[in-house]
Parts: structure tokens; C-alpha cells; sequence
């Protein structure tokens, strides 16, 4: 396998020694009843993903659950929307639906599907699952509340592996153009995709260098680090007349140590018993 540059391999050990503390715990766990319930999801896509939604939810966003489509509310799009499952802990958390519709994840006539929908879900921005279009969405309301002269932002989260979609770039390259300080983009990059790493199938890098050629304003971060998300992303915009773009250092996996970096629990459709026993004790004895 084709190992990723010294720099990118540097983020990612950083990411692989940030310890989880009780929150983020607890949030695994939530994410692993759900994942008992339905027996299949994308484990690994789910847990690199908990630490920014989390910082997201518990201190960025702008929202009010009892009015999903109040208009001036943040907007946070999760473009790889087969990391579903914490967004809807979140969502349920925070009081957009029942919690009781969590154990209805995949289920048939169940509220909550594979992939987000926005035409039935409380709180879900965009109906995502094709990769390379929630950017494009997010621009578009991204221009929309700069012309009714609202203030919100709009938060849009996209994948490493997302990124060979060129639809990303064409929506980098208009929000650049557009000078568009009320958009930011947040990469998940865990390093790994479906098929293989990262680097092996259409490496990104400098990928911190092809944001900054839109006039994206970017930045990188350990995805992990609850205390770093927060410093970053409450200086978002950036700088003025620059969308932001927000390179997230994350694992693949994290806290569940078999599934780390392991392209077997990038999506699984029938998990066992055993299975799910190994993973409870897995998440126990994370540092």
C-alpha cells in the first residue's frame, strides 16, 4: 500500500492519540445501540465523524428544534450522508424527533433510512447519499442568505474519498468566486474510502493547497480534539470574503480499536452477536 506524505501521516497520528473523554463515549455507545437495533450501517464512516458533529451541534450551530424551518438557523449539511447514524443521535438529542425513532435506523417504514432525507426527517438540511453534491447545496444556500440579507452559516461536511467527485470542486470554485464568508466546509479525512486508502485510489494532497487555489481560507485540525474544533470553528469566517474550509484529521473507525483504519467496518450488513459483544468491549478499554 502507498504510504500517505510525512505531513498527512503526522495529522493522522495526532488523531489516532487523542483520547476520548466521557461525552464522546457515551456518544460511541449511542451510536453502537443503534447499530444492535438495525444489525448493519457504516461503523467506521460514523465514528470518525462524532467529535466535529458534536462541537458543531453543542456549540456552533444556530438552531431551534421546535421550528426545523425557521429561517434565519444555521444550516449543517452532511454531504457524506452514509455517516448518518451520529448525525441522527444529535438530532434526536437535541430534540428534533422522539429518541424512540433511533431504534427504527433501516428499519422498515422506519423514520430514519441509510442516508439522510430531508423530506421526512426534523432537522436534516439535504437529502444526501450520491457523494459530491451537498457542497453544491450548500452554496446555493450559502448565496440565498446573503441576497434575503440573513446572517446565518451554513456548515457543509464532505468526505476524503468525496472528494474524487469533481462536483466538489466546481462548488469550491463558485463559493470562491463568490466570495462566500457565510460557507464553511469541513473534510472528514480519515484517510480511507471504500476500496482502499486515501492516497492509494486519488491522493489529495497538498489538499490544504487546492482549497486555498478556490480562495478558500483553510485551516487543518485534529478531527478528535473537542477542544481544538471549538477554537477553530469559532473563528469561522476565517477571513472576510473567503469561504472557510476546515480540514478535519480524523480515523476511520475511532475508539473502536479492530475497526480503526479497517476497511472491513466500512460498512457491514449483518453483524452478530459476537460482533456487536466485541465491539461494547472494544469502546470499554479505549484510552
Amino acid at each position: 500500500m502507498k504510504k500517505m506524505n510525512g505531513f498527512a501521516q503526522s495529522w493522522h497520528d495526532k488523531a489516532m492519540a487523542a483520547p476520548l473523554d466521557d461525552r464522546s463515549r457515551e456518544l460511541r455507545r449511542d451510536v453502537i445501540k443503534i447499530l444492535e437495533c438495525s444489525r448493519r450501517g457504516h461503523l467506521g464512516s460514523s465514528l470518525s465523524l462524532i467529535e466535529v458533529l458534536r462541537v458543531l451541534y453543542d456549540d456552533i450551530l444556530r438552531f431551534d428544534p421546535a421550528r426545523p424551518d425557521w429561517p434565519e438557523r444555521d444550516r449543517c449539511i452532511l454531504s457524506k450522508g452514509h455517516g448518518c447514524i451520529p448525525l441522527y443521535v444529535f438530532l434526536a438529542e437535541k430534540g428534533f424527533f422522539p429518541k424512540s425513532e433511533l431504534a427504527s435506523f433501516c428499519q422498515y417504514e422506519g423514520l430514519l433510512g441509510g442516508h439522510p432525507d430531508a423530506t421526512k426527517i426534523p432537522g436534516v438540511e439535504a437529502s444526501t447519499g450520491s457523494l459530491g453534491h451537498g457542497l453544491s447545496i450548500g452554496v446555493g444556500m450559502a448565496l440565498s442568505a446573503r441576497l434575503d440579507k440573513r446572517d446565518s452559516k451554513v456548515f457543509v461536511i464532505v468526505g476524503d474519498g468525496e472528494c474524487n467527485e469533481g462536483s466538489v470542486w466546481e462548488a469550491c470554485m463558485s463559493a470562491g468566486v463568490n466570495a462566500l464568508d457565510n460557507l464553511c466546509l469541513l473534510v472528514d479525512y480519515n484517510k480511507y474510502q471504500s476500496y482502499d486508502a486515501t492516497c492509494c485510489v486519488q491522493d489529495l494532497e497538498p489538499l490544504a493547497d487546492k482549497f486555498e487555489s478556490f480562495r478558500m481560507a483553510t485551516r487543518h485540525v485534529n478531527g478528535h480534539n473537542v477542544a481544538e474544533l471549538q477554537e477553530t470553528l469559532r473563528q469561522v469566517p476565517f477571513e472576510k470574503g473567503r469561504p472557510s474550509a476546515i480540514i478535519c484529521h480524523t480515523v476511520k473507525g475511532k475508539g473502536i480499536s479492530f475497526a480503526e483504519n479497517n476497511l472491513e467496518w466500512h460498512h457491514k450488513s449483518s453483524i452478530s452477536d459476537e460482533m456487536m459483544k466485541s465491539i461494547s468491549c472494544a469502546l470499554d478499554e479505549a484510552p
